[in-house]
């Protein structure tokens, strides 16, 4: 088992390995050590889990300053328990699960590739560019101090030059986001789906969000 645990401004803070559910004071201690709100998500493989030993987690976790907000497995009773505790728990094939587990965090890394899915109450950001292989659904938040690319539909909510770069940019092969942000500058996405979808990418002008078509190379 994992958590990842970010920030409420959705910056990595740490990945804890553990095994029990007996937690150990060292498990604790790690995370006494965090002072500010967190968020965490729970990544579990092969694992048959409980109502009740989720709740035990999620107990200390708010004992902490720390909420669990998001379970992953590929077990069904895993999954059922979560959703029991009213906690937002999704059931992914290995594949995807392992995908989930090999996400590396944003502040070891500068550019991230993400490949699959991102969900419905799932955040993932990026130092550098963040590349996008696949929908960005809606309630999903991605963001990166340089340019978002996604290779999919962005229905979610996409942030890009997080550092104040205002040449950055949002690309995707279909743009219907909630919402896009640019540095300081917001756009709603729009209410009606486009008729055609071709990709397109969003960039600053006169301080304000404009969409083209994006430029693919004929090669």
């Amino acid at each position: 088992m994992k958590l990842i645990l970010r920030s409420e401004a959705n910056e990595f803070i740490k990945s804890i390995s553990f095994k029990k559910f007996d937690l150990c004071k060292s498990f604790i201690t790690e995370l006494g050590a965090i002072k500010k709100p967190a968020a965490a998500n729970l990544i579990t493989l092969d694992e048959k889990i409980n109502s009740h030993e989720i709740a035990k987690l999620q107990l200390t976790l708010k004992n902490n300053n720390i909420s669990l907000t998001n379970i992953y497995s590929n077990d069904r009773v895993t999954v059922i328990s979560g959703k029991s505790l009213k906690i937002n728990s999704t059931l992914l094939n290995i594949n995807d699960l392992k995908n989930e587990l090999s996400i590396v965090p944003s502040d070891q890394k500068k550019d991230i590739l993400h490949k699959g899915t991102v969900r419905s109450g799932d955040r993932i950001s990026s130092n550098g560019d963040l590349f996008i292989m696949g929908d960005v659904n809606p309630g999903a938040i991605v963001s990166a101090k340089n340019n978002v690319y996604v290779w999919g539909k962005l229905l979610g909510i996409a942030f890009a030059g997080e550092n104040g770069n205002r040449n950055a940019s949002i690309a995707s092969l279909c743009l219907s986001p909630l919402q896009l942000r640019i540095c300081e500058v917001v756009a709603i996405g729009p209410k009606e789906k486009p008729k055609y979808q071709y990709p397109e990418v969003a960039i600053l002008e006169n301080k304000k969000i404009i969409i083209k078509p994006y430029p693919l190379n004929k090669n």
